[in-house]
């Protein structure tokens, strides 16, 4: 069995929603266990500019330099955004990292599924570490409006990032799934921040919602008991 490390604190609470995820997915298939897991928290605030990929390439492998003292077997990263240099990042490792894009994908092509909406972060929604990895599988993945981006990113980090769980807000970003299934016929939606499922807990309006963290969990999971 493989000890997890998780880099965490980005933000904190979805790094408790892991921790849980973890948890449950284990004891699903372990009959009651707990595994062992590492966690090394960083401080958001210190998350380098995001043009500056080396910078945060460094930081980010500096907490999982950490997690390899301490004995971690492998690790994940619990956020999207970070992903953005996991190239860098796992040539920097020296512990292998589980992507929670790959990991993702690997989970909508088993849906069958062509055309996926992508919600997340602006840098997420913007940036093309989600398309490039989908593409592969010749999966399209849809973006919100670029105002429907500002206030995507303004709600997470205003609110759904401090586990504020705001009802309006709710109903904002289910506005905007619903317009983006009836104008750009998306099939499924990619939560793409690991805050998200927060505040969609669940499928609405006849597609799946692809909880990321839920997926990233598992997967850590699967690669704990299996190594694979």
């Amino acid at each position: 069995m493989k000890k997890i490390g998780i880099v965490g604190g980005l933000g904190p609470e979805a790094t408790v929603d892991y921790y849980r995820e973890i948890i449950d997915s284990y004891r699903k298939q372990s009959h009651g266990d707990a595994p062992e897991i590492i966690i090394y928290s960083l401080n958001l605030q210190d998350f380098p500019a995001i043009r500056e990929r080396e910078k945060i390439a460094k930081w980010l492998a500096g907490a999982l330099e950490s997690l390899d003292k301490a004995g971690a077997d492998f690790a994940v990263l619990s956020a999207n955004t970070p992903h953005i240099v996991f190239d860098e990042l796992e040539s920097l490792s020296p512990i292998p990292l589980l992507s929670i894009v790959e990991e993702t994908c690997r989970v909508v092509k088993g849906m069958h599924l062509k055309k996926v909406g992508l919600m997340g972060t602006k840098v997420t929604m913007s940036a093309n570490f989600y398309q490039r990895i989908f593409s592969r599988e010749d999966i399209t993945l849809v973006v919100p409006t670029s105002k429907e981006q500002d206030y995507i990113n303004k709600k997470l980090f205003s609110e759904i990032l401090y586990n504020r769980i705001i009802e309006e807000t709710h109903r904002g970003l289910l506005a905007i799934v619903k317009r983006m299934i009836d104008e750009d016929a998306i099939e499924g939606l990619v939560l793409g921040c690991t805050e998200l499922p927060l505040i969609l807990t669940k499928d609405e309006f006849g597609i799946p919602f692809f909880n990321t963290t839920r997926i990233h969990a598992e997967s850590a999971v699967r690669y704990c008991l299996s190594g694979r």
